[in-house]
């Protein structure tokens, strides 16, 4: 019986080193409420991304949901239909009114000349996320924001340490979010933070993370607890030792992928446009009308030979009942998001993938094109 091949798998550390660090809890009984683990994760993230100011959280969501809060964002927020529903979820829970604008059919990512026309005067932000790892067209997308003098969160839960030419693509913005959940490149078994500028914007979004706690007496705003843990730091210190040997061997399996997978019809291997450092977070395909199955079909081929490949992101967000009914929902409005969400398959991409499960999941994609082929030479040789 094969072994069954999921879309990712979380990379562990060696578990010796992370019980040294649980030790370390357990000789100082401090489990939370920024501990040594917490503020050592936080500098030494700082550091390994290149960005001023790091604030931990218990997950990406929290963290998006505290951008919004930190910055003050009331209103409409103009966002991306393609990606995970966490993003426009938050803005619901911040009871902000999702706009969602097309994507551009290269990147995947929110097109920055749909948004100018979406803008109206109760626009307060835009949310844009950098899909697949992606860097979104950022200065295009500030030059809009600051014209209209409003706010940029970018949603950065798949650019764990993406640069471009500009360098990290965290430092952009005003707040970017990362994630830190087990499926990403860089986890905490659960986690997330928020990146921001300067001290006084970290120290508002700690101070909201924590209950807006001043001290012992003093509450000064309404806060959250939005706190990462002990553990979970540990994790994430234990993780950072070894991320850059974790993210190399996701680059073999996207090069092996690359090579194997040239030349079938129908097969586009979606590039890493604006990328100078990636993280090789996903391994996206677009089945086009040249392939002989459809998308879905390729998908239930795939899974019949257990291998969990994942349609990212399908359904659109936009066609969720709680968002359906509004205006910026329709799907005229989104023709390159709803075309390419019919398309778009993510392959297995995790370190560890070995090649003879490489070769098991190329197999599936060229079976139905190499079908084909055998049956032209057939005709041509009658």
């Amino acid at each position: 019986m094969k072994k069954k091949i999921y879309v990712t798998k979380p990379f562990l550390p060696p578990l010796e080193e992370f019980i040294s660090r649980v030790e370390k809890i357990w000789e100082s009984g401090h489990l939370t409420n920024g501990g040594p683990q917490h503020q050592a994760l936080e500098t030494a993230l700082a550091e390994y991304l290149n960005v001023p100011h790091v604030s931990l959280f218990n997950n990406g969501t929290i963290a998006l949901i505290t951008a919004l809060q930190a910055l003050e964002i009331s209103g409409e927020v103009i966002t991306t239909p393609f990606s995970f529903v966490a993003t426009s979820n938050a803005l619901v829970w911040h009871k902000n009114t999702p706009v969602f604008v097309d994507i551009e059919p290269e990147t995947l990512n929110l097109d920055p000349s749909c948004i100018e026309a979406a803008i109206t005067p109760k626009t307060s932000a835009i949310m844009p996320v950098h899909c697949y790892g992606n860097p979104c067209d950022m200065k295009a997308i500030e030059t809009i924001a600051e014209k209209h003098k409003i706010k940029v969160i970018y949603d950065a839960a798949h650019a764990f340490a993406v640069e471009d030419l500009h360098g990290s693509v965290l430092t952009r913005g005003d707040i970017s979010a990362l994630s830190f959940h087990a499926t990403k490149v860089f986890n905490t078994f659960e986690g997330g933070a928020l990146v921001c500028k300067t001290p006084e914007m970290k120290s508002r979004i700690d101070s909201l993370k924590n209950f807006g706690i001043e001290d012992e007496l003093t509450v000064s705003i309404a806060g959250i607890n939005g706190k990462m843990s002990e553990i979970n730091a540990a994790m994430g210190l234990t993780q950072l030792g070894y991320i850059d040997g974790a993210i190399e061997d996701r680059g073999r399996v996207d090069a092996a992928y690359r090579t194997a997978l040239n030349g079938i019809r129908g097969v586009k291997v979606l590039g890493k446009p604006n990328q100078t450092v990636s993280n090789f977070a996903y391994f996206p395909i677009l089945i086009d009308d040249n392939y002989p199955v459809s998308r879905d079909e390729l998908y239930q081929r795939l899974r019949e030979q257990d291998i969990m490949s994942r349609r990212y992101f399908y359904p659109l967000i936009p066609e969720f009942p709680m968002f359906k009914d509004l205006p910026s929902a329709r799907e005229e409005n989104l023709p390159v998001a709803t075309k390419m969400a019919k398309r778009i398959l993510c392959l297995p991409i995790y370190p560890g993938l070995d090649d003879e499960d490489l070769k098991r999941i190329v197999d599936v994609i060229k079976s139905p094109a190499e079908k084909v082929v055998n049956q032209a030479t057939t005709v041509a040789a009658e």
